[in-house]
This record gives structure tokens, sequence and C-alpha cells, in this order.
């Protein structure tokens, strides 16, 4: 899944479902042995260049080991084949479940250490605050590794024409690092929530969700979706880059 580093709150939801294939991280591991006090794997990918005004003659990023699971690959297939320039050949490293920007393309090098990789993408970007009760930030940050829990409204489109007093299907995706246990759906403002059916999570795929509603009144809907994962963590309403999806409607 990937985003911006310069637009953190903006929810991009660019997100795929493919199938790797290349060397597991832990077996590179235990070939190469691992010193007890390491706690993060830093990886760095051969691209460089100006960003947001900034000189950079690396791309760094870290993961911590306690995500060194077995799917964690050095890859260098996709859907069966070599992997193309554009998606980082000859090697990336991907980490399934967390964003994107942690699976380093162009691979060339991986290192463990003690610390946390000093680089401006470690350091000042990919970097979220962390909010009080109230929303406010407590002016400590946590870095952008799991992906949170996620949802977009496929059907109805948007801007769809829907007739009042017929049954219509609402359904979409949902996705998270953990499972997502619960999609609620909710119509008009304020919303009215009902849950959703939700398939099983099947290795890193999507869930599907569906609910059905029968609009009443006429003009225009918004039609919203909200998840939750497994550890109680949920989309919020706004002001992140997996805030609540919505979705309008015309009733005629």
């Amino acid at each position: 899944m990937r985003g911006s580093p310069l637009a953190p709150t903006e929810p991009t939801r660019r997100i795929s479902n493919v199938v790797w294939a290349g060397a597991r991280l832990v077996d590179l591991l235990a070939d190469c042995g691992r010193d007890s006090s390491a706690r993060y794997i830093w990886s760095k990918g051969a691209d460089y260049g100006k960003f947001d005004g900034l000189d950079m003659d690396a791309y760094e990023k870290d993961i911590p080991v306690e995500r060194f699971h077995d799917d964690v690959l050095v890859a260098y297939e996709l859907n069966s084949k070599p992997l193309t320039s554009e998606h980082g050949f000859p090697a990336r490293l991907v980490v399934p479940g967390f964003y994107g920007t942690n699976s380093v393309k162009w691979l060339t090098g991986l290192r463990l250490e003690a610390g946390r990789a000093g680089g401006l993408f470690t350091t000042r970007w990919y970097n979220d605050p962390v909010l009080d009760a109230s929303g406010r930030p407590t002016g400590e940050t946590t870095p952008v590794w799991e992906i949170a829990p996620e949802s977009v409204i496929v059907s109805p489109a948007p801007d769809a024409v829907l007739q009042a007093g017929v049954t219509q299907e609402v359904w979409g995706w949902s996705w998270a690092d953990k499972d997502i246990t619960e999609v609620r759906v909710g119509f008009g403002d304020p919303p009215r929530w009902q849950p959703a059916e939700l398939e099983n999570k099947t290795n890193r795929g999507w869930q599907r969700f569906s609910t059905t509603w029968i609009p009443t009144s006429s003009g225009k809907q918004t039609i919203r979706s909200l998840a939750r994962a497994s550890d109680g963590a949920e989309q919020p309403w706004d002001r992140q880059r997996n805030a609540v999806h919505s979705v309008s409607v015309m009733v005629v």
C-alpha cells in the first residue's frame, strides 16, 4: 500500500493483491548468523535523487526484528515472472502487512543493527504523530510500519443513481496487518450503522464485506464503511490516511 510522506494524512488507498516469490529473510539471517543485540534490519535501495528539495544518495528504511516472520522476502519474482525494473529488479524487500514504503526496491544491502536507521526516511518522514484521547498530538511519533484497518466501498460507485424502494447490495474490500473482524456500513448524515457480512481472511488478501440497503428517501445520500481489526483498532473518522471511506449517491 502506497502513499506520500509529504501528505501523511491523505487517504490514497492504492493497494493490490499480488503473489511474490523469493528468498525468505529468516533463512538468509540464519545463514549469516545474528547478533543477539540486533533489534532492527536496515535495508538500502539503489534509488537516489532529490526529494522535497533535499539530495538523497540512497533510500534506506528499517523494520523491527519482531517482524522477521516466514513471509518477509527478498523477492525476485512477481506473479510468477521475474521482477521488472519498475518493481525493483533484480531484487527487493517485501514485508507483507507493512506499508509499501518498507518494501525497499532495487535492494543493495541489508544490515542488522541495535538501533534504528538514521536517514531522513526514518527520522523526518514516515513517522506519524501519536495523538491523545482528544485527538491532539502528544509530541511523540510512531513509525509507519503496520497497515492500519482500512475499507473501501466498491459498489455502488460514486455518483451512482439508485432507485428508491429497491434493494441495493453495498459491498467493498477491507484489509489490515491484523485480521479484519468487523465492518459496519453507515447510511445518511448522521450515519445509521449496520453490520456487514465479512469474508474470512486468506493469507494477506483483501476481505470482502457486503450488506443490503433499501433507500427510502430521494436526493443525495452518503454511504460510509468502517473496519475494525482483531486488536481493536478501527478506522478514524478523518485526518488520517485510513480515515472512514465514503461515497455519495443519488436516490430517485
